[in-house]
């Protein structure tokens, strides 16, 4: 009897890719992760003196907006959904809408730092997931990068400790349904474009921001509100094109380590608008965390080489 060979899904399966993919997709993540910490910014700003979901519905339908706009270069907008995508979009909107909401609401309340630092552990929940939803095998050294890993999570969250509390826990939660998020997104084919996919992302959230605002009240918000909104608009427009875009294009092995580059924008945001900095626990834990995932992208490079 021949020996059972794990194959990765057909979705999942490296694509080939051209000269100079890497680098633009590596482009492409930085763009992205600096787009979403500056709408973090602004939405942790606003939402100081206006209802976040009332924030949320207005910044969604500006996006909405502003994605229908840009759509031709993006290779148009289809509301129509290939059969075959309907699954994946079902799955990845209730990931975006369960991230987002969890997320701005931990915002509220935590750093942007600490924050961030959690979240950076998502590419190591990525790859766990993809073990166990994909067959996907994971060697003894991967998994002691995720052990590490998630030992970097507990520094940055000291369970028992004042960083500790009811919003660490909804942050560990964003950072699992961008996880389900992400893993969804790598289902798509070809056949459906990265506007259509950033459109109903957009589409889903404001939503549902909307019935909940509708609970939660509004009131007129100024003009200055409206402009930080606007930009805060801009910025998510270019994060949900580019996180789908750079999902797409080049070798993740190469691409996903520029994801890190969201930490350092956090921080730096955090510090600049809010005088939050961390404190060396946090700091130490982050580094913990973003080397155990720079490793464990290292090693899947190897392994795809092996392949």
């Amino acid at each position: 009897m021949s020996p059972i060979r794990r194959v990765r899904p057909a979705s999942v399966r490296p694509l080939t890719h051209q000269p100079g993919d890497n680098l633009r997709g590596a482009t492409i993540m930085t763009l992205c992760m600096v787009a979403f910490g500056l709408n973090d910014t602004v939405m942790k700003f606003v939402a100081q003196n206006l209802p976040l979901y009332q924030a949320v519905t207005l910044r969604g339908l500006f996006v909405m907006i502003a994605i229908a706009a840009v759509s031709p270069r993006l290779g148009g907008l289809h509301l129509r959904i290939p059969r075959d995508a309907r699954r994946p979009m079902i799955w990845r909107s209730i990931g975006e809408i369960a991230s987002t909401l969890l997320f701005l609401n931990a915002l509220q309340h935590m750093a942007m730092g600490n924050l961030s630092a959690i979240m950076q552990a998502l590419p190591l929940v990525v790859m766990v997931a993809a073990a166990l939803f994909f067959g996907e095998t994971l060697g003894w050294r991967r998994v002691g990068a995720v052990v590490a890993g998630f030992l970097g999570v507990l520094l940055i969250l000291r369970p028992g400790g004042d960083v500790f509390d009811v919003w660490a826990i909804v942050a560990v939660a964003a950072m699992g349904m961008v996880a389900l998020r992400d893993l969804a997104t790598r289902s798509f084919g070809g056949n459906i474009t990265s506007a259509t996919i950033a459109f109903y992302a957009a589409a889903a959230v404001t939503l549902v921001g909307l019935v909940i605002s509708l609970v939660q009240g509004w009131v007129m918000p100024s003009l200055s509100q409206v402009l930080l909104l606007l930009m805060g608009s801009a910025f998510l427009t270019v994060g949900y094109v580019s996180a789908v875009a750079s999902m797409r294009v080049g070798e993740m092995s190469y691409v996903a380590p520029f994801r890190y580059t969201s930490l350092l924008v956090a921080i730096a945001m955090g510090l600049i608008v809010f005088g939050e900095w961390p404190d060396l626990w946090t700091l130490a834990g982050s580094a913990l965390v973003v080397a155990a995932g720079i490793y464990t992208i290292w090693r899947e490079a190897q392994l795809g080489k092996t392949r």
